[in-house]
């Protein structure tokens, strides 16, 4: 795997034509733009952590939805246990998100701590333009995650960290995100950590016809989380 691996990155290498400048990735929605000083920054890593396991599957979304804007190959590295629990991404639904099939290259890790090595060398190649790293379970120390920060820094590309519940573990991200499912095919999507500017929490959905993250029609601020509030629960809603 390491060996394919190696020459994967040996021949986008050798590509003509890469782009080299960072800058940002705009959302296309005004009020998250401004927060993000522009959009999600590159050359930066990113943190977009599912509210709960339960709710992977948004935060898969969201993240393809993200990663499908850079108009080139985009890497997917997980744990083998991560695919054979969840399984591998979907071709149909990589269409649904504007990310042909063929433009998804993963690659899997029998161990974390493999995983983060592919992730940092995948990252350090100048021709890859976006990297997912999917983790399930287990924290990264802050060694490995200031590894990945310096080689998405050198190369400019994306990095998206994708992890299966919110952590509280120290980070160099530059911005962190939590997100679940809402009603309707809705995205809430929470920005719990921003280096460039404020925070806040938004109700996103999924457009088609533009191909990008729209706010849902009359959508309102997220409501705080249920574990600031400690006359309520947060426990899941039985459905009978």
């Amino acid at each position: 795997m390491i060996e394919q691996l190696r020459q994967s990155l040996q021949a986008l290498e050798k590509s003509a034509g890469i782009e080299t400048e960072a800058g940002c990735l705009p959302f296309g929605i005004p009020v998250i733009d401004a927060a993000l000083g522009g959009g999600l920054a590159r050359g930066a890593l990113h943190e977009i952590a599912a509210a709960s396991e339960a709710h992977l599957a948004a935060a898969t979304g969201f993240t393809l939805g993200l990663a499908a804007h850079i108009q080139t190959r985009v890497f997917w590295l997980a744990e083998d246990m991560a695919l054979a629990e969840s399984g591998a991404p979907y071709g149909p639904g990589l269409d649904a998100f504007g990310l042909a099939p063929e433009r998804l290259l993963t690659v899997a890790a029998a161990r974390l701590h493999d995983l983060l090595w592919a992730m940092e060398e995948t990252l350090r190649c100048r021709a890859v333009r976006a990297v997912i790293g999917e983790l399930r379970h287990g924290e990264i120390d802050g060694v490995a995650i200031r590894r990945l920060s310096l080689a998405v820094a050198e190369s400019g590309a994306l990095a998206l960290l994708l992890r299966a519940r919110p952590t509280s573990d120290a980070s160099t991200a530059a911005t962190r995100w939590i997100v679940g499912a809402a009603p309707n095919a809705c995205f809430a999507a929470q920005l719990v950590r921003n280096r460039r500017g404020p925070l806040g929490s938004w109700i996103l959905q999924w457009s088609d016809s533009d191909e990008r993250f729209i706010l849902a029609t009359h959508a309102q601020p997220v409501a705080a989380s249920a574990l600031d509030r400690p006359h309520r629960q947060n426990s899941p809603r039985k459905v009978a």
